[in-house]
């Protein structure tokens, strides 16, 4: 038995049908409490997950982690704005296969637009909408990449005995998903380093510990001139 063609499709357009991107005009255009902006979530990405139902899209706890290490703005009021969930789909899916600092760093362009008017540039909504455009573009050369993947996998370990050949081109084939994966990860991930070169944020951990020291110095400093100024 080898990677079957027909199988490979329906289990292609399976994964895909599991793909089910928001639409922009299904973000709500009113503030959301965070059990609302959580419960949209729910029901519009669950598919999403691997094991639908059970795995969490987006926590409460989740979501003010990323307000508190800057990946979203905070809530205005206790509510959360289009904008806000347009920047939290984006976090879901790059979370999925990127750093958190990474995503932060990849974030930055479009929280400088957030809340912006269609006056002022580039809104957060016209940006979602043409990324999403490009995505579903991308549908079919997938299919046909994943096909190439299959027939190259099926033609090798012809010469392996029976028993084994099924597995070791199943594995081939699942190598070559995995490396693809691995490239492309390593590409996001350079980028982001030149991003942060660039920005002055890629320091070591030595300039990052010295930083610390120098911070607590000078707080100190300023302790001690506080309680002189007191004393006088």
């Amino acid at each position: 038995m080898t990677i079957n063609t027909d199988d490979l499709i329906n289990s292609i357009i399976d994964s895909l049908d599991r793909i089910e991107n928001v639409q922009l005009s299904d973000i709500p255009n009113m503030d959301l409490y965070m059990d609302q902006l959580t419960t949209f979530m729910d029901e519009r990405l669950h598919k999403t997950t691997r094991y639908p139902g059970e795995d969490k899209i987006l926590t409460k706890t989740m979501i003010n982690n990323y307000a508190k290490n800057d990946l979203l703005p905070p809530p205005i009021r206790k509510k959360y704005s289009k904008d806000h969930l347009i920047l939290l789909i984006f976090i879901y899916y790059f979370k999925t296969v990127l750093s958190i600092s990474d995503v932060q760093t990849l974030l930055d362009p479009l929280k400088k637009r957030f809340h912006i008017s269609d006056t002022d540039g580039l809104t957060l909504s016209e940006i979602y909408q043409t990324i999403f455009d490009i995505e579903e573009k991308e549908v079919d050369p997938l299919k046909e990449d994943l096909l190439k993947k299959a027939d190259i996998a099926n033609s090798l370990f012809e010469d392996a005995e029976d028993a084994d050949k099924d597995e070791m081109k199943l594995f081939a084939f699942l190598s070559l998903l995995a490396y693809d994966v691995y490239v492309k990860k390593l590409i996001i991930e350079k980028v982001i380093d030149g991003i942060d070169e660039k920005s002055g944020k890629n320091k070591s951990k030595e300039q990052l510990k010295e930083e610390k020291r120098a911070a607590k110095e000078a707080a100190k400093a300023k302790k001690a001139a506080a309680k002189a100024a007191l004393k006088k």
